[in-house]
């Protein structure tokens, strides 16, 4: 029996994996702060995903796009790679290769990742899906506290609020042990979806609060306003540790309940009883506003993730114990993902890839000049819109992503990796991007081999190693170790051995941001709580910002931002607008969850959920298959009626691929700061699929 942790979401929730009679191993719960015994649908059966009937042990290579692949050796498959890296840099610069990441990948795979980008391949070109989940979200937290670690406290502190504002995040479905943190506060649910979590809200005597989707700012603005009006700002807080509300306020004085109503749809009334209800914890120093993906995957969604900050620092909660902001991440080291150099931006430790100093103390570690190490490059959408095009790259080596299936705009992606010379995918399956590669390399999975995450509280934990990878499998940092060899890389360079990478990464991080100089085995296994910043000459930070917050001044920062529409606009060819999120028992995009048997014959096919009456109008019934179209792409979806939707709105869950492809129809207009693509609003239209 191995204790370990779960590979899904950023709970991390522990288990124990137990072999059964049969050699195949079984999930079982464990005890852990975040989870505190207890598993989701998709924890209970993640060992099934070790063993799915195509499970790939043997690298596959096609000779050209033409043909099929087929299996080949390790050696053949990697020189095949390492040939046409080499000779596509000589011939159009070393950006012409590129690299995409995951948020689900280790801590020291993704530092692995972006150290072989920056030294082996000499590209600026590498970035990760992380930049679809938690940019915004991210670079709001930047601007306002001087750092982002997503939840500067501890998940647990949360059950003892009197009150807790969800703004755009469903943990009941996304996350259910979550949901024992929540049983005490009253919940105020942002969401245009009476969702279980906005139900759960209801049940207890809470607030669902319903905007039209890509008007969440306004909602922030308006409840900013009526939490003045209200006399709820803490004046004392204010003027003591922040700076810029005057200029924030002057925005939101705009917002009176009754014109926010108008733009958002939310009454009036409840934006004042969200007020007053948030207010009056807040002034117990017993409140907090958490934000999600559906307030933050839009083109403002930097600016919504800082009115929610404004609205947070108005009442005084952030650094303080008891009370704060925070942001729920959301893929399993989604936290940990965006710290140590996946980013194109970024270097370890939360370090800017253009700050001098950083690339000099990095470069020391790696032993480089700093000089040779390549700068920015394009964000996520930006880099897979460039694949292929005249000075995009020709190649890209992609790991622990599927963004044929996961980008937004998908159709529109997915001509662009066929654009590509070469494409190359370390995955463990045949997902919808591997099947689209010349090289699929086979690599080990979270229960075959050892590493740490960062989970959602900023708190790095350690998965174990219970079982080998299947004979031929390799892991992803023996895959980067054995290519940058054949790349011209000192075979020391790079390290197969993630304890040995751990401790690179803690020299390479000290002294940044997100400092694990301290981390070590010994520590994660004695189970000591190690929330980042870890250094090496001091204790863990459970609770960031008790004393000041992160800029020169230690104050925190106000925002002045200001609601402007979607995007794009519905009109009468596309009159509805289509918003997306995910199900319990699938996860991402769901090339493994929808190999398990459980979890595909509960959610077997995509749904587009819709008010009676919307249906009705578009001629479809419960049950009927649905054509959802939008200025992209479209989708087929089975209707799903809900008397409690909106009536201009629909859901669709991402999880599922081809024609039933929710990011069929998704816009990747950016947000001008993180980059992030607006996934929660596209115009759509609904009709019979013929």
């Amino acid at each position: 029996m191995t204790t370990t942790h779960c590979p899904y979401c950023a709970l991390q929730c522990a288990m124990r994996l137990e072999p059964g009679p049969d050699g195949r191993l079984a999930a079982r719960p464990a005890p852990f702060p975040t989870n505190r015994g207890g598993l989701c649908r998709k924890g209970w059966t993640s060992a099934e995903v070790l063993t799915v009937p195509d499970r790939l042990t043997r690298p596959l290579m096609r000779k050209d796009r033409d043909s099929d692949l087929v299996e080949t050796d390790w050696d053949t498959a990697l020189d095949h790679v390492a040939e046409r890296l080499l000779a596509l840099a000589a011939e159009s610069g070393p950006d012409t290769v590129s690299v995409f990441g995951s948020g689900g990948l280790t801590n020291e795979k993704s530092y692995t990742l972006g150290k072989f980008a920056r030294l082996a391949l000499g590209t600026s070109q590498i970035d990760y899906n992380g930049r679809f989940c938690m940019s915004s979200a991210a670079a709001g937290g930047m601007r306002a506290f001087g750092l982002d670690r997503g939840m500067p406290f501890p998940l647990s502190d949360v059950g003892g609020a009197e009150a807790v504002l969800l703004a755009g995040a469903n943990p009941a479905e996304t996350m259910p042990p979550m949901m024992g943190h929540l049983s005490a506060p009253a919940l105020l649910v942002v969401d245009p979806r009476r969702s279980a979590t906005a139900q759960v809200a209801l049940d207890k005597g809470g607030l669902h609060l319903a905007p039209r989707p890509g008007t969440d700012l306004a909602l922030a603005l308006g409840l900013l306003h009526a939490v003045r009006v209200g006399g709820w700002v803490d004046e004392e807080f204010v003027a003591s540790r922040t700076t810029g509300f005057e200029a924030a306020w002057e925005h939101a004085a705009a917002w009176w309940p009754e014109h926010t109503e108008q733009v958002t749809g939310v009454p009036a009334a409840h934006i004042r009883a969200a007020a007053d209800l948030l207010g009056a914890a807040a002034r117990n120093r017993s409140a907090y506003v958490l934000t999600g993906r559906g307030t933050e995957q839009h083109a403002k969604g930097t600016d919504t993730v800082s009115a929610w900050i404004n609205l947070s620092l108005a009442l005084g909660l952030p650094g303080r114990t008891g009370s704060g902001y925070g942001c729920i991440t959301g893929q399993g080291n989604g936290q940990g993902g965006r710290e140590h150099g996946q980013k194109a931006d970024q270097l370890p430790g939360y370090r800017r890839i253009d700050d001098p100093a950083a690339r000099a103390h990095v470069a020391g570690v790696w032993g480089v000049d700093p000089d040779t190490l390549p700068g920015p490059g394009r964000s996520a959408f930006e880099l897979l819109d460039a694949l292929g095009t005249a000075d995009g790259p020709r190649a890209m080596l992609l790991f622990g992503s599927n963004p044929a299936v996961s980008a937004p705009d998908s159709g529109r992606v997915r001509s662009r990796l066929a654009a590509l010379d070469l494409l190359v995918t370390a995955d463990f399956v045949l997902s919808e991007t591997a099947a689209m590669s010349d090289v699929v390399l086979p690599v080990a999975q979270w229960a075959e081999e050892s590493g740490t995450m960062t989970n959602l509280e900023g708190r790095v934990l350690r998965r174990n190693r219970a079982a080998e990878p299947p004979p031929g499998v390799r892991t992803d940092l023996q895959v980067l170790s054995d290519l940058a060899v054949r790349l011209g890389q000192p075979p020391e360079r790079f390290a197969t051995d993630p304890d040995t990478v751990l401790a690179e990464l803690g020299r390479a991080s000290a002294g940044g941001a997100a400092d694990y100089s301290g981390v070590t085995p010994a520590r994660l296994d004695s189970g000591e709580a190690l929330y980042w910043p870890v250094r090496a000459d001091a204790a863990p930070t459970p609770r960031l910002f008790l004393d000041s917050f992160a800029h020169p001044d230690g104050r925190a920062r106000f925002l002045a931002v200001s609601h402007r529409p979607p995007a794009e606009a519905t009109d009468a060819d596309y009159p509805l607008v289509a918003t997306t999120g995910r199900l319990m028992g699938h996860y991402q995009s769901g090339a493994q969850t929808r190999r398990v048997p459980e979890l595909g014959r509960a959610e077997p096919e995509a749904y587009v959920e819709v008010h009676p009456d919307t249906a009705a109008r578009a001629g479809l019934a419960a049950g009927d298959w649905a054509r959802v179209t939008s200025r992209r792409g479209r989708t087929r979806a089975r209707v799903r009626l809900s008397p409690t939707a909106r009536l201009d709105t629909v859901f669709l869950p991402f999880h599922f691929a081809g024609d039933q492809a929710a990011n069929n129809l998704t816009n990747p207009a950016l947000d001008p700061t993180s980059r992030m693509p607006e996934f929660k609003v596209s115009a759509v239209r609904l009709e019979p699929e013929p």
